[in-house]
Order: C-alpha cells, then structure tokens, then sequence
C-alpha cells in the first residue's frame, strides 16, 4: 500500500527516548516500519520503551549525552543510520535575575551542547548517510512565544534552531535534511510538579486556540513526516506544532 510517511529499510536513532516527547517518538517510529535505536539516562524507563516498539531489531544504548565517553559510547555502537531525532532536554522557570551562570551552563549542556555534539560526531564520522534526516525537537518557547521566568531554556532552544538551520545549509550538498519541530506546551511529566501550579497550568491551556495543551504522539508524527520521505524538499524548517498558541 502506497504510503509516503512510511520509514521501512530506515534506522533511527532517538534521543531522550526514555519518556515524552522521545519515547513517543521511538514508539510512532516503530510503527511506521523503522528499526529504532534509543538512548537515554534512565535504564529501567528506556527498557519500558525499547518494550513498547512495534517489530523487531531495536536496540537501546544507556548513555548520559553530557559525558564525552557516553557520547562516544553512542556513536560506536550506532553505525549507520537514517534518521536522528534529537530530543533530550530538561526545561527550566527562573527570572533573569536569579539566573546564575551555573543555571545556564545546566540547561545548554542538556538542551543544546549533547544534542549538537552527538550530531557533529556522527556527520564526522558519516554515519548518516545521503538522504538521511535530523530533528531537533526545539520549542515555540524559544522562537516564537516568550514567557516570564523562561530566558535560558528560551535561549537553549533558540540556538538549537540557529545550528539547525546552519547545518541545513552546510549538508544540503550531502542530501542530508535538518529541521526541527517547535512544539508548544505538551502534556508530559515535565511539566508537573514543578514551579508551576496545576491552577496556572489549566489557566494556560485556555490561551489556546485548541483549548489543550498537545500530546506526545502529536509532536512525534510532526517528526515522523519530517523522517520521511513525504518531506524530502523540506529542510532549515522550523514545524510549530503548537495549537495555535502562536496565532
């Protein structure tokens, strides 16, 4: 059956498999016929995904993408790969003047130094062939809708689309694609149990067109197109994926 979204004969690697956003990713991946390959930090969550995929032959490395060896770890037993869908990240409220340089060297060392540093070693090494895709799992928090208290993960993300639109530029002679999705708030247990009450976040989600914040799944066939072949004259792209939030 003729399907233009399909990822059969395709090997991704996904990032930050272990829950959200990645888990949901690696899952939607397995589905449309890709031998997924996920990492993470956590052991006993990324077995629980590397459980939920669909098919055979996926794989999961145990990897911390802020240790050079763990990085390392992770290119070596990758080999080649199609597709990389880049989406570890931790978020972070704080207003600028409580921002300490410690504050921004944590959230950019997990939102955009591991994942642009898996990238680099793995271009280097060609490990992503020609025709391959990459995805950064960005935010409209750091492109489009900027919020009080939220200035370094806003200018995590926002760098995360700078090199992404860099490296689009530099691998197009190569036929290598890179784009990013920019989600707006989605449902997931980051957003629960931290500074922000669930009174605030249910008042939130009514600035929304859609009156929701999205799903995980709904971000991750956002990158599935962006994976395949249906979106092979698109790259340097930034996909808002966001409810509306942004109009």
């Amino acid at each position: 059956m003729y399907n233009p979204y399909s990822l059969e004969g395709k090997t991704v690697l996904v990032t930050g498999a272990s829950s959200g956003i990645g888990q949901a990713t690696a899952i939607e991946c397995s589905k449309m016929g890709a031998r997924v390959i996920i990492t993470g930090r956590n052991e006993q969550r990324l077995a629980e995904t590397l459980a939920l995929l669909e098919g055979e032959g996926h794989s999961q490395i145990i990897a911390d993408l802020t240790v050079p060896e763990d990085l390392e770890k992770v290119v070596a037993n990758t080999g080649k790969i199609d597709g990389l869908v880049l989406c570890a990240g931790k978020p972070q409220t704080r207003p600028i003047p409580f921002c300490t340089r410690d504050d921004f060297n944590s959230v950019f060392e997990i939102n955009f130094f591991s994942s642009v540093e898996l990238m680099r070693l793995l271009l280097k090494k060609k490990n992503i062939g020609k025709g391959g895709s990459i995805v950064f799992v960005s935010s409209i928090g750091g492109t489009r809708s900027y919020g009080v208290g939220n200035g370094v993960y806003a200018a995590s993300k926002s760098a995360l689309d700078a090199i992404m639109k860099t490296t689009a530029k530099e691998m197009g002679i190569k036929n290598i694609r890179v784009n990013s999705v920019n989600p707006g708030m989605v449902d997931t247990k980051l957003i629960h149990g931290g500074s922000i009450s669930e009174e605030q976040l249910q008042a939130d989600q009514k600035t929304y067109p859609l009156q929701r914040y999205g799903q995980a799944r709904e971000i991750a066939l956002g990158i599935v197109y962006l994976l395949s072949e249906a979106s092979s004259w698109v790259t340097g792209h930034r996909l808002v994926i966001d409810g509306g939030k942004t109009i």
